[in-house]
């Protein structure tokens, strides 16, 4: 585990330089870009959220409650659009993901009404589905999103509790791209953030495998291979 105090302290150690070249202000953009690509390079579940909006029939666009713009406080990935009608029983259906252009030439009069099968971000707080929603619709957005920011004022997060060594050298990296230093330094602590990376990952999997049975994957009974005392056969002599 480290704090951000210690992270800052890291940084200076080992690049050797003082807070008169790595203010602040500069070793909080190392963190704030090594979060970022963390974000875009594990998927944890600490990373995951939910947001819940209503899209209204014959309107195909619905701006997220809580917006997934990437500015420097807020940095999210949309991973899962699903909807399901808003009055009485129906199925929960997952949208597909298509682009912009993908969706004006699927369904190019949006007057026209269906159950919505394609979903597109039409902008940072945005996104449309299509075929126009034909009724109300509840929608359930699944968003990969960072947690609050390692700070001075935020001193532990996840990432700095249980991938310390992740995120140092996440930050190394930046700092010997920003010195412009020794390219066999840059090399050195990129290879490292690489290696950690996969050690993050591997055990986050294993995590998940030991975890399978509450989370809902169904455990099929497998048949006992002991051999029961009448199975057992004495071999015959002679090789016969």
């Amino acid at each position: 585990m480290t704090t951000y105090a210690e992270l800052t302290q890291q940084i200076l150690d080992y690049t050797e330089v003082s807070t008169d070249v790595f203010t602040s202000t500069i070793t909080d953009d190392f963190i704030e870009h090594v979060e970022n690509k963390l974000l875009r390079d594990l998927d944890l579940p600490v990373f995951r959220s939910y947001q819940y909006a209503n899209f209204t029939a014959s309107n195909g666009f619905l701006t997220l409650p809580g917006g997934t713009n990437i500015t420097p406080t807020e940095f999210s990935i949309i991973r899962s659009v699903m909807i399901y009608p808003a009055a009485g029983s129906g199925a929960r259906t997952y949208l597909e993901q298509r682009d912009v252009t993908f969706m004006n030439e699927y369904w190019p009069n949006r007057a026209t009404e269906g159950t919505p099968r394609y979903y597109s971000q039409w902008d940072e707080n945005t996104i449309n589905v299509v075929p126009t929603p034909d009724v109300a619709y509840y929608c359930e957005v699944g968003l990969t999103k960072l947690p609050t920011r390692l700070s001075s004022s935020n001193t532990e997060t996840w990432v700095s509790t249980n991938a310390p060594a992740l995120l140092l050298y996440g930050c190394l990296v930046e700092a010997f791209k920003y010195l412009k230093g020794p390219a066999e330094m840059l090399q050195l602590y990129t290879q490292s953030y690489e290696t950690a990376l996969q050690e993050v990952a591997a055990q986050q999997q294993g995590r998940g495998r030991r975890d399978e049975y509450m989370s809902g994957v169904i455990r099929v009974p497998r048949p006992s291979f002991e051999p029961t005392l009448g199975s057992i056969k004495t071999p015959i002599q002679g090789g016969r």
